[in-house]
């Protein structure tokens, strides 16, 4: 079984490095288009959408996956979504990450 990701062009290099099957998605009617098409996928067990591109993906697939277990579809919040929390500050939130991960605050 595979993972599958679909997002934008800027974050599909970082999910490839790690290995995974990514597909962009070029606006919304191109992701809504992937979408379907990767859900009905017999291959796939993890389905990870961008949020930046679709924001509720499960309930778009509701029909797709009706019955099904696999693939599973899993929302990701995209980085023009943190940075926008951010105030459209990518320092601020490299910072809020990097505490939340080793527990220390660090100047940029």
């Amino acid at each position: 079984m595979k993972i599958a990701v679909l997002t934008d062009s800027e974050s599909a290099s970082g999910f490839r490095l790690a290995g995974l099957e990514v597909h962009v998605a070029e606006g919304r009617e191109d992701a809504l288009s992937k979408l379907k098409e990767l859900a009905l996928r017999e291959d796939l067990a993890l389905l990870a959408v961008d949020q930046g591109l679709i924001e509720d993906p499960q309930s778009l697939l509701a029909r797709e996956l009706r019955g099904r277990a696999l693939p599973v579809v899993l929302p990701f919040p995209s980085l023009g979504f943190a940075f926008a929390e951010e105030g459209a500050n990518a320092r601020g939130y490299i910072r809020r990450l990097v505490k939340a991960t080793i527990g220390y605050e660090i100047k940029l």
